[in-house]
């Protein structure tokens, strides 16, 4: 599709909107709206049903509307592999704006805003709408460029509740004691950066995007809250060094839930179906334990993360993916993702509401968002830190050997902050 720059709006607001409008087109009666939409495979029912009533709204408006499967976590490199072929409208990670937006794959929604009086809104109703920290990271440089749709994207503790108390969950020493002691396992995923972060983020380390797209971090030192590099992983060693814990590959836990090995484990909604299964009427979930850092109990922290749904920056019908990304985020659709997915809203009033308080593992997501940031990373964090996590999931790492610990660490911080090629 070539890159043009069109807001469509109906006949009828034409004049009204004239002198707002920078760029205006009026979609003829008779013409037919070609978009493509992208979302997960478990969604497609629902976006199936969601762009019907969209095409409701707008009865004088003829549209042609394709979805089609991507995975939210995917969808950057499958749109990067070639923007112009890609869809019009496509839901994506948080963590994948940043390179989107420099690919020229995302709209500036700013530059669109008038679209949206279509529907009677503006976008700052579109912000308020949403909880604050899903506006933000769906930003750059003070630009909107994503509607948020949900804030979910985020990890707790599943456990089994006829096996396993509140006390017993509140640490990581207590409930590897626990889990030992009924001949279970405790699992987690560590080879990956988005979640073996989790530990650093609790004792006060970060990670943040630079300009020039490389990433700062500073685990290899000393934290704001006074804990080293070094004795975190110590703490992490511990944990994987417990009989009692089992380190999964990403995106295996389901399947390890499955096999009744788990007694609990770290994870997000989207095991919430095979965790109520499997533990029955034990079904439970809190936010994540805490873990020994010297000689101190540290929360464990989380990455607090969102799904967005963006428009095309070469979408041959940009206003009109605007309108239709918009009525996929807004307060009615993401209701039906609720009800229907169990997806957790990052609208304020859908949040509010009795039947996401009283679901498990929002609850226990809510719970965590007290500990939880967003994770800005560049490309070059990922396989880095994938690799520091193996080292620890692997036991290859000694818990006595300092200076081992120390030059991981600093491995993982030359890999991570290395210039971009």
């Amino acid at each position: 599709m070539k890159k043009v720059v069109k807001k469509v709006i109906a006949p009828a607001l034409a004049v009204a909107m004239a002198a707002s409008c920078t760029v205006c087109v009026n979609a003829e009666a008779d013409e037919t709206i070609k978009l493509t939409v992208w979302g997960a495979e478990e969604d497609q029912n629902l976006l199936k049903e969601l762009t019907d009533k969209f095409q409701e709204a707008y009865p004088d408006q003829t549209f042609d509307i394709q979805i089609g499967v991507e995975s939210e976590s995917t969808a950057k490199d499958t749109v990067l592999t070639d923007v112009e072929a890609a869809a019009d409208v496509f839901s994506f990670a948080d963590d994948q704006l940043a390179d989107l937006v420099k690919a020229g794959a995302l709209l500036k929604l700013d530059d669109y805003a008038d679209a949206l009086q279509l529907a009677g809104k503006t976008l700052d109703d579109v912000k308020a709408a949403n909880v604050d920290g899903s506006v933000e990271a769906a930003s750059l440089d003070g630009s909107l460029y994503a509607f948020p749709r949900a804030a979910d994207n985020g990890y707790f503790l599943y456990y089994d509740s006829s096996v396993l108390t509140e006390e017993d969950v509140a640490s990581w020493d207590s409930l590897l004691a626990a889990a030992d002691k009924a001949g279970k396992k405790v699992g987690m995923t560590l080879a990956s950066g988005w979640y073996n972060a989790s530990f650093f983020y609790g004792a006060g380390f970060t990670t943040g995007l630079n300009d020039d797209g490389t990433t700062s971090i500073d685990w290899n030192g000393t934290s704001a809250d006074g804990y080293t590099g070094v004795d975190v992983v110590k703490g992490m060693l511990e944990i994987t060094g417990n009989p009692a814990f089992m380190a999964i590959a990403d995106g295996d836990i389901s399947n390890q839930l499955a096999s009744g090995n788990l007694v609990a484990c770290v994870s997000g909604t989207w095991d919430g179906a095979t965790a109520q299964e499997v533990y029955g009427d034990g079904y439970a979930a809190t936010k994540l334990p805490t873990f020994t850092v010297g000689d101190a109990q540290v929360q464990q922290g989380s990455v607090a993360g969102y799904k967005f749904i963006g428009v095309n920056g070469y979408s041959e019908n940009s206003g009109w993916a605007v309108l239709l990304a918009e009525y996929l985020t807004n307060e009615e659709s993401q209701q039906a993702f609720f009800d229907q997915r169990e997806s957790g809203p990052s609208n304020k009033n859908v949040a509010a509401s009795d039947s996401v308080k009283e679901n498990v593992a929002l609850g226990a997501l809510a719970q965590q968002a007290e500990f939880a940031q967003a994770q800005k990373v560049g490309g070059k964090y990922w396989d880095p830190a994938q690799t520091f996590g193996e080292l620890i999931a692997q036991g290859t790492l000694s818990v006595d050997d300092d200076a081992a610990i120390q030059e991981a660490l600093d491995n993982l911080v030359d890999g991570v902050s290395a210039p971009l090629e």
